[in-house]
C-alpha cells in the first residue's frame, strides 16, 4: 500500500480527502434557486415597493352621443 498524503486517507483501494468540517459546508445549488424562487414569488404578490397604481385616463368615447333634437 503506497503512504496516503496529509489531508487525505485510504478507503477500499482508494484514496480519499478527509471531509471537511461542517460549518465550511457552503450552499447548495438548490437552495440558491429555491431562495430566488422565494424572492421572485415575494416580488409578484407583494411587490418590492413599487407605487400606487395609477387610474388610467377615462378615454374619449368611440362613437359620439346622439345630439338631442
Amino acid at each position: 500500500m503506497a503512504k496516503v498524503p496529509d489531508g487525505f486517507h485510504y478507503v477500499r483501494g482508494h484514496i480519499r480527502r478527509n471531509p471537511k468540517p461542517s460549518s465550511a459546508k457552503r450552499m447548495s445549488g438548490w437552495m440558491i434557486a429555491g431562495l430566488l424562487a422565494g424572492a421572485w414569488l415575494w416580488g409578484q404578490v407583494f411587490g418590492f415597493g413599487t407605487a400606487t397604481p395609477t387610474t388610467p385616463a377615462q378615454p374619449d368615447p368611440a362613437v359620439s352621443a346622439p345630439a338631442d333634437r
